[in-house]
């Protein structure tokens, strides 16, 4: 341990556990109820394990287990755990969509920890919304705070082919409607494409925020990349058991740690590891939680310096997670791109990164390349504007056909999914590879929630022809074990009145990556009498929590959280009396 530097009638605790009054009476006799006494919390700080786990997350489907190893590092350390079961958001089971309940998941972290004799906290998540939403929960409350990554699941296996979670659905999906392999085939690959507890495997969302998370200070060093199922990841639970009492101690809160060139190099790292565009949402959101106004121009900007050296699905087409992390993991990623990080950057360990990368090696320069020999020239990701887009929207340009760097087509329109799901299995689809697909009505209001339904399925007549790619406009996300010309998060969304939503079938589109211009050939005068016949849909929502989400979410370039919650280190909520 570091050393204590904090009294313990400092602590939160102190005042529920430590006062000699009735109401302290209370509060210590309830305790004891539970079997627990006085050498429990005496002179100790009180650590709250924020656990996401539930029977229908698969992600988080050995969080049962590794709560134990998470309480006994506190114990060892001195503290005094409490476990707080938070809403549990798996990502392929949620419906319509998990985005829909991140800023839930976010408020319930921050009321529980405020409501609570809380010091300080671990936060247990992975799946993709729970990171950031955990996260931004424990920003706004600002206590010690540490994050523990459920880890990627093991790769995928299938005929011994390497399998990875999303991607290969996609392709095989593609395969079986192609007719190059059977439908006994795809109940094989359903079969063997997750093979463990953990999130998914390939550099999608999961692993994006944890990763993000780890480059950003909040888990101690290497973790974000340790398999589920590996040994390595009971250790880590313990270790972060341990550190935290020491953060609690030293009172080592988020707004000690972050900065603005924190985020930044979350970023770096993001465009480094051929991240899931929902990063731009979910860092925009953190970043601006803690009072930096981090922006869709951020990612541009450091995306055309750092170029994609992680070589993962579904950026390469052959590693994993699990070959990622033997091949050095995060901290050997972070060492190669080290000369585009801030390193003096404060992290829970109480040191900077660049300190705590001094040791890190990579041990395959195929899986995680050289500056000079990347994967993608350039950042995974790149922000396009036009009059299509004026607030902006977003397109993964390492995992597409790069003959859609520079594309004009004709528009394909669809009004919701089921419209586009019919239209795209019916034969006699009018469409052909140059035609841009176009959904709207799916962005933060219109989804609602914005679902994962940016890349839309390449009609089934164009498949059969071997078609794999074509170019997609939504305000929608995708998830980031996805891949294609998908342009995404258009901004305004449709819903509300922006211009998507008067696009018609036949208008030429143009995305042009290099100019990051995305336009559709249409006269401004055209436009305005579009935009005077436009007529609003009916609310999503007449009650309950969905008609508070509609009333306060923002749009995609703002991080999608809600106007409500954005507060700045400096202007909390007050602590809750205690009488």
């Amino acid at each position: 341990m570091s050393g204590k530097k904090r009294d313990y009638k400092d602590f939160r605790s102190f005042k529920w556990f430590g006062v000699d009054d009735l109401r302290a009476f209370g509060h210590r006799s309830r305790a004891m109820q539970m079997g627990y006494d006085a050498a429990d919390w005496n002179g100790k700080p009180v650590i709250g394990i924020v656990n996401t786990w539930s029977d229908i997350n698969q992600c988080h489907a050995h969080f049962k287990e590794r709560i134990d190893p998470i309480k006994r590092g506190i114990l060892q350390a001195g503290g005094f755990p409490i476990e707080l079961p938070a809403i549990s958001l798996s990502e392929p089971i949620v419906k319509p969509s998990t985005m829909l309940y991140r800023n839930f998941l976010a408020m319930e972290t921050e009321e529980l920890l405020r409501s609570h004799p809380i010091d300080a906290c671990v936060l247990m998540g992975g799946c993709d919304k729970t990171t950031p939403g955990l996260i931004m929960g424990a920003l706004s409350m600002d206590l010690p705070t540490i994050f523990f990554p459920a880890g990627p699941m093991l790769n995928g296996n299938w005929k011994g082919k390497t399998l990875g979670s999303g991607s290969d659905s996609w392709k095989y999906w593609d395969d079986l409607r192609e007719g190059k392999i059977t439908q006994e085939d795809w109940t094989e690959v359903e079969e063997g494409i997750a093979r463990s507890f953990g999130h998914c495997m390939t550099m999608g969302t999961a692993s994006t925020m944890t990763s993000i998370a780890e480059s950003i200070g909040f888990v101690l060093p290497g973790g974000a990349s340790i398999p589920a199922a590996d040994a390595n990841h009971i250790r880590l639970a313990t270790q972060s058991g341990r550190r935290i009492v020491e953060m609690a101690w030293e009172d080592l809160k988020p707004s000690d740690i972050l900065t603005r060139e924190s985020f930044e190099n979350g970023i770096a790292a993001a465009m480094a590891m051929g991240c899931s565009t929902n990063a731009i949402i979910h860092v925009v959101a953190m970043g601006r939680r803690a009072g930096f106004d981090i922006s869709l121009d951020d990612f541009d900007s450091i995306g055309r310096k750092v170029p994609v050296i992680a070589n993962i699905r579904p950026n390469g087409d052959t590693y994993l997670m699990e070959d990622f992390y033997y091949a050095g993991g995060l901290k050997g990623m972070l060492k190669r791109i080290e000369p585009h990080l801030h390193t003096g950057a404060m992290t829970v360990t109480g040191k900077s990164i660049g300190e705590n990368l001094v040791t890190a090696e990579v041990y395959n320069d195929d899986i995680i390349r050289t500056l000079d020999n990347p994967i993608y020239d350039s950042g995974a990701l790149v922000v396009l504007k036009g009059n299509l887009a004026p607030d902006g929207c977003v397109m993964k340009v390492s995992a597409m056909d790069s003959k859609f760097l520079n594309h004009t087509g004709p528009a394909m329109v669809f009004d919701d999914y089921p419209a586009m799901k019919a239209a795209i299995n019916d034969e006699n689809i009018d469409a052909t590879e140059d035609t841009v697909l176009i959904l709207r009505n799916a962005g933060p209001m219109g989804g609602p929630g914005m679902p994962e339904w940016g890349m839309l399925p390449v009609p089934t007549k164009l498949v059969k022809q071997g078609v794999r790619d074509m170019m997609r406009i939504s305000d929608a996300r995708m998830s980031g074990t996805s891949y294609g010309a998908c342009v995404l998060h258009v901004a305004p969304e449709s819903y509300v009145g922006g211009p998507l939503g008067l696009v018609q079938t036949g208008d030429m589109i143009t995305v042009d990556v290099e100019k990051r211009l995305i336009q559709m050939e249409v006269d401004d005068a055209e436009l305005e009498r579009r935009k005077a016949a436009w007529k609003p849909l009916p609310p999503r929502f007449e009650r309950g929590y969905g008609y508070v989400f509609s009333k306060h979410i923002e749009q995609a370039p703002e991080g999608c959280d809600f106007d409500f919650l954005k507060t700045e280190f400096g202007a909390p909520v007050a602590e809750p009396d205690i009488f």
